[in-house]
């Protein structure tokens, strides 16, 4: 399925990572893409060389969680994304989703694939939002992510996935949790890695769709197999049953059961189940390398891997 594009109303093949890039210029210009400045550090641990994020511009990170304290008091209506600022438009996707760039962003060209209309975040992920994920995927050779309500560290409600280039670590590291991956058991079609002690599941994507529906249609089969899986699940009425984290490349999917947003005030997205981690300050720092990132998210993580 890599590299290849296909014809989806609204988006011409091949024109997404040139809109990414081009409205990344124009929204830093006119300052409707603020940044939040960090500097990078590593903690190693289990092999796994785990990138950590140490914010540079508090000030900067305050204005971004005051805006969304807004938002999530605003009501349960309250849609952040739609109007969306014309000025971090990137794409419209297709009938039922819009791709926009991330206004406060760590990562660049750190995208947000919403649904057009409201949906809870803690909602079923669909086909069309796996239609949506898929023609990013098809262009951008990223890592598609999706924090299921806030317990998960989402930010906003209304639903949406996320997508950044790889490697996510600059001239390094593809992904930096992926080695630990590579080791995984696969007593079925579900596999899982003795090198991450918390509770996950893992299964492969075989990457022969020949369009955005066909790969949906897989990746949501696949999608609903580790909800099984990990008893996140109720197929009696058809609904989720926890919060979770899942990541999504072209070649796999991983997701992790979530029953706390942060442990010892550092808080974890999916991301942090990637390897990257992100800290306040240097004192937040120490307390992570203290208290070990692996041991972080077995604290987040909804149970321990037997």
């Amino acid at each position: 399925m890599a590299g290849q594009l296909w014809n989806q109303p609204g988006l011409q093949p091949g024109t997404l990572w040139a809109k990414v890039v081009a409205q990344t210029r124009h929204a830093l210009s006119c300052g409707a893409l603020q940044p939040i400045p960090t500097r990078s550090d590593f903690i190693d641990q289990n092999r796994i060389r785990f990138l950590v994020r140490v914010l540079d511009n508090l000030a900067r990170k305050a204005a971004a969680d005051r805006q969304q304290e807004q938002q999530a008091k605003a009501g349960k209506d309250f849609n952040p994304f739609l109007p969306y600022d014309p000025d971090l438009f990137v794409a419209d996707l297709s009938s039922t989703h819009v791709c926009l760039l991330n206004k406060y962003n760590v990562v660049d060209h750190h995208l947000l694939l919403i649904t057009r209309e409201f949906e809870e975040q803690e909602s079923l992920l669909t086909q069309p939002d796996f239609e949506a994920l898929w023609l990013g995927l098809a262009e951008i050779d990223g890592m598609g992510f999706y924090n299921s309500g806030k317990t998960a560290g989402a930010s906003q409600r209304h639903k949406h996935l996320q997508l950044v280039p790889l490697p996510l670590i600059p001239d390094g590291d593809r992904i930096p949790i992926e080695p630990a991956l590579m080791t995984a058991t696969w007593p079925s079609e579900i596999g899982s890695s003795t090198d991450l002690p918390f509770r996950h599941a893992v299964i492969r994507l075989d990457g022969a769709a020949s369009s955005p529906q066909q790969a949906a249609q897989a990746t949501l089969q696949a999608y609903y197999k580790l909800l099984t899986a990990l008893k996140l699940y109720s197929p009696v009425d058809h609904s989720l049953q926890g919060a979770y984290n899942l990541l999504i490349t072209r070649q796999w999917m991983l997701m992790v059961p979530r029953k706390q947003e942060q442990f010892a005030s550092i808080p974890v997205n999916s991301l942090g189940f990637a390897g990257t981690l992100f800290v306040r300050d240097q004192d937040q720092f120490e307390r992570l390398k203290a208290i070990g990132p692996l041991r972080l998210l077995q604290e987040v993580a909804d149970g321990h891997q037997p």
